[in-house]
C-alpha cells in the first residue's frame, strides 16, 4: 500500500514539473542556441522525473543538428499528448520594427564609412600658402581625388581666421560630393551655402539642383528652385538650363501612364511659369513637353505642341520630336498619322531611330499591311538600327495570320543567312512559324 502511495505521489510530481517545463497555448519558436535553461540543470531535485533529451543544453541540442520538430515531437510522446508545444524562450521571432531596421542601416552604413588618410590631409594643407584665397582652395579639391579629403578639407578652411567661402569653393566641393554619391556630406554643404544671403549664382544652384536629382530627392531639388524664385539676388533667379534639369528629372521618374500623368501635371506647371517669367523655351523644353504627353496617352496634346513649336516658339522640331510623335502615334494604332510624320521625317533629312522604327514596323504588321512592314524592317537594318526579337515574332506571327507563310519564311532565311538574329532567337522564330502554319 505505501509503495502504491509512493508511485502515485511520484507520477503526480513528474506532471507537475513536466506541465512547468512545457506550454501547450504557446506558438512553436526556435530556442537560442546560447541559452541554457536552468530548469535543465542536472542538478536539480528532479532529475529522475525529467527525459535524458530535456537534461542536456540547448548548444548541444543545436550542435548535434536535432531539428525543432524532432524536439518537439519527443516532448508530445513523453507527456502522452498531441497537442502542438515549445519551449518557454527570452527572445522574440516577431519581425524586427521600423526603429530597429533604422539603427541596422545606419551601423551598417557607419561602419562602411570611408576613413581619412591623415598623412595626406596634411601633405595637402601644407601646399596650400599661409592665407590663401577661396580659388586657391578651390584648386587644391580640384586636384585631390578623394571626395572624403575634400569634405574634410572644405570643413578645415571653414575654422580658419579670417577665410571666408565663395561661390567657387562651394561650387566645386558640392561638384566633388555629388559626383561620389556623398549626398549626406553634399547637403550640410547645400546647407551653408542657403544660410548665407549673398552667396550663391545661377550655376551653383543648378549644379545643387543637378545632383539632388540623381539622388532621387525632387522635392529638396524644388525646394532648391523656389529659393531661386524668391531670391533677392538676381544671380540666383532660374535660366532655360535650370528647367531643362527640373524637366529631365521629372519625365525620368514616371515608370508607368499614370505616374507619368502625374509628374506631367508639375511639367507643365513648370513650363507654364517658364513662359510667365520672360524665359522663351528652346527645342529641349518643347521636346520635354511632347515626350511628357507621350508617355502620359495624351497624344493629341503632343501634336499640338508639335503644330505650335515653329508658329508661336519659333523653334523647329528635330528628330527627336518626330521620334516621339511616332512612337506615341503607332502605340495608340494610329498607323496612318504615324507613317505621314514618319515620311516628313525622312524628308527633312532625319533617320529615325530605333525606336520609331520597331513601332512603325510593328503596327503596320498588326494593321495587315505585312509587304510594307517588311519593307520598313529592311530600311531599318540598312540604316543601322537594332531590331528586338518582339518586332520579329510580331511580324511572322501576322504574315502567318494573313495567310504568308512563304513570306514568313523568306523572311526567317534571310535573316539566319545575313546573320541578323542569334541561334535561340532563330529556333524560337521557327517555333512560331511550325505553330501558326
Amino acid at each position: 500500500m505505501a509503495s502504491r502511495s509512493t508511485t502515485s505521489m511520484r507520477s503526480i510530481f513528474r506532471n507537475a514539473t513536466s506541465r512547468r517545463l512545457i506550454s501547450t497555448r504557446a506558438k512553436p519558436s526556435v530556442p537560442n542556441p546560447n541559452f541554457t535553461s536552468p530548469r535543465f540543470n542536472t542538478s536539480s531535485r528532479t532529475e529522475g522525473s525529467v527525459p535524458r533529451f530535456l537534461r542536456r543544453p540547448f548548444h548541444s541540442l543545436v550542435a548535434a543538428a536535432c531539428p525543432v520538430s524532432k524536439l518537439f515531437s519527443d516532448v508530445t510522446s513523453y507527456e502522452g499528448r498531441s497537442s502542438s508545444v515549445s519551449m518557454y524562450i527570452q527572445y522574440s521571432t516577431s519581425a524586427p520594427t521600423r526603429s530597429l531596421r533604422r539603427r541596422i542601416s545606419n551601423r551598417k552604413k557607419m561602419s562602411m564609412k570611408p576613413v581619412l588618410n591623415e598623412s595626406k590631409f596634411q601633405e595637402t594643407i601644407s601646399k596650400l600658402p599661409p592665407r590663401f584665397t577661396p580659388e586657391e582652395l578651390a584648386d587644391a579639391i580640384t586636384l585631390e581625388e578623394d571626395p572624403f579629403l575634400c569634405f574634410h578639407l572644405f570643413n578645415w578652411a571653414s575654422q580658419q581666421p579670417r577665410f571666408k567661402h565663395e561661390n567657387c569653393s562651394y561650387h566645386i566641393a558640392i561638384r566633388k560630393l555629388g559626383a561620389a554619391k556623398m549626398y549626406k556630406e553634399m547637403d550640410d554643404i547645400v546647407n551653408q551655402v542657403l544660410s548665407v544671403r549673398h552667396i550663391g549664382n545661377e550655376n551653383l544652384y543648378n549644379s545643387i539642383i543637378f545632383y539632388f536629382t540623381k539622388a532621387g530627392k525632387l522635392i529638396r531639388s524644388v525646394n532648391i528652385f523656389r529659393h531661386m524664385v524668391t531670391s533677392k539676388n538676381l544671380e540666383c533667379r532660374p535660366t532655360i538650363r535650370t528647367y531643362h534639369i527640373l524637366f529631365k528629372a521629372l519625365l525620368g521618374r514616371g515608370n508607368n501612364s499614370y505616374t507619368s500623368h502625374m509628374y506631367m501635371e508639375t511639367v507643365r506647371s513648370l513650363f507654364r511659369q517658364m513662359v510667365d517669367s520672360g524665359i522663351e523655351p528652346d527645342v529641349f523644353a518643347l521636346n520635354c513637353l511632347v515626350k511628357g504627353y507621350v508617355l502620359s496617352l495624351h497624344v493629341n496634346d503632343a501634336l499640338r505642341i508639335f503644330h505650335q513649336m515653329s508658329v508661336v516658339y519659333n523653334c523647329q522640331p528635330n528628330s527627336f520630336t518626330y521620334d516621339y510623335l511616332i512612337h506615341g502615334l503607332c502605340a495608340q494604332g494610329r498607323t496612318i498619322n504615324g507613317r505621314e510624320l514618319f515620311n516628313e521625317m525622312k524628308g527633312k533629312g532625319f533617320v529615325p531611330n530605333g525606336k520609331s522604327y520597331n513601332s512603325l514596323v510593328n503596327a503596320l504588321s498588326l494593321s495587315g499591311e505585312i509587304d510594307d512592314a517588311v519593307k520598313c524592317l529592311w530600311e531599318m537594318i540598312e540604316n543601322g538600327r537594332l531590331v528586338d526579337f518582339i518586332t520579329y515574332k510580331t511580324l511572322v506571327d501576322e504574315s502567318c495570320r494573313n495567310g504568308k507563310y512563304d513570306e514568313a519564311t523568306r523572311l526567317l532565311e534571310m535573316l539566319q543567312e545575313k546573320k541578323l538574329v542569334d541561334r535561340d532567337s532563330y529556333e524560337k522564330l521557327v517555333n512560331v512559324l511550325h505553330k501558326d502554319m
